[in-house]
């Protein structure tokens, strides 16, 4: 018996757990950033310690590590603001303002920094007043060369940071576009595997002998409707929450044939959450799990029960059984637990949660949380 109710909406706290994207191998690039720069700074320090006097010479050796080594620290910070997702690289006329401002301070501070070289190495020493000495390599030609390497180090930087971000959505996409793919073929296995195909058609031809003719018709409509939608082509990455329904209703029709009146299906479904757009193939697979390793193990009669509901920005979607209690995670390019955490990953970064175990009443459950939006 399978009920569907839309219920009111309900309002209140969610708690939201986001798990971290999957690791990708570009992230070694992002994480190896500061080394390059370190390198980057010694060599040219010692190039410089050369083109002074030597790379011996102490003086000309800490002139050149405080000389590049300033502009390598500079350019970590600028790596790991871009890496933390900072809009400090975005290009916008604040920004541009902003970064006016650091190169500014940051190179009077460098210049004063190579200028109290001269208060403390005895062959460059100055006998001056303190301030003149740390002002002394302040001259527009110098001034002006500390912004135009800020301004290098700013821009490259930025360039490729939105290179490797571009490359790892790209990456991120045509992952999705297998993962979507694989559910729809795993989809099809599943609703074609023998004994499915078996129970479906010998459940029709009992109804057709029987003479209930309108309900063989009715279950060959939903065998039509699955097959259908698991054989489209260009099946879109996210669909209304009302499309993702009928996906379900139509495989637990099926599935209700199979166990007769032992299968009990209750879905409640807040009406302001049925325009909410979620991944494709969200559900079918969570509902299939609960009857193959919940109900399918009850000695009694099973139940699964689904539920969808708007809590103002967000969109709650929870489905339990009344199963022993356990559930198998499908791995690997399967569309079980682990596949649906890395699709809200990929749609849904630090903005989701997916919570599965054991229900306090018993059986198992799968709680889903993900930003509303609304289908147009």
């Amino acid at each position: 018996m399978t009920s569907l109710n839309f219920a009111p909406a309900r309002s209140g706290p969610t708690s939201v757990r986001s798990p971290e994207l999957p690791w990708h191998p570009l992230g070694r690039v992002f994480s190896s950033g500061p080394m390059i720069f370190a390198t980057a700074s010694l060599v040219l320090a010692l190039g410089t310690a050369i083109e002074c006097h030597s790379i011996t010479h102490l003086p000309s050796l800490l002139y050149g590590l405080i000389l590049w080594g300033w502009w390598g620290i500079a350019a970590s910070i600028l790596w790991q603001a871009g890496l933390g997702g900072s809009s400090l690289l975005r290009l916008s006329r604040r920004n541009m303002a902003l970064h006016g401002l650091i190169a500014s301070s940051a190179g009077v501070l460098h210049l004063m920094l190579l200028g109290s070289l001269g208060l403390f190495i005895a062959e460059w020493k100055v006998q001056a007043p303190i301030l003149r000495v740390l002002a002394r390599p302040i001259n527009p030609n110098r001034f002006g060369m500390e912004i135009l390497i800020y301004g290098f180090i700013l821009g490259l930087v930025g360039s490729v940071q939105s290179q490797i971000r571009a490359q790892r959505d790209a990456l991120g996409a045509a992952e999705l576009q297998r993962q979507l793919a694989a559910a729809q073929l795993k989809a099809l296995q599943m609703q074609l595997e023998p004994h499915f195909l078996f129970n479906t058609l010998n459940a029709i031809t009992t109804l057709v002998e029987l003479g209930r003719r309108q309900q063989a018709a009715e279950m060959l409509g939903h065998l039509n409707a699955i097959l259908k939608r698991t054989l489209e082509r260009d099946t879109p990455d996210k669909i209304p929450l009302s499309q993702e329904l009928e996906i379900v209703e139509n495989y637990l029709a099926i599935e209700q044939v199979r166990f007769v009146d032992r299968l009990h299906v209750h879905i409640e479904v807040d009406p302001g959450a049925l325009h909410s757009l979620v991944p494709c193939f969200l559900l079918q697979p969570i509902v299939e799990n609960a009857i193959r390793h919940g109900i399918a193990n009850c000695e009694g009669d099973g139940t699964v029960e689904a539920s969808a509901r708007r809590e103002g920005n967000r969109l709650r979607i929870c489905v339990r059984d009344n199963g022993p209690g356990k559930t198998v995670t499908t791995t690997g390019n399967g569309i079980g637990l682990r596949n649906t955490r890395e699709r809200l990953a990929y749609f849904y970064p630090r903005e989701h949660s997916l919570q599965a175990g054991a229900a306090k009443a018993g059986g198992f459950e799968v709680a889903i949380d993900i930003p509303y939006e609304c289908a147009r």
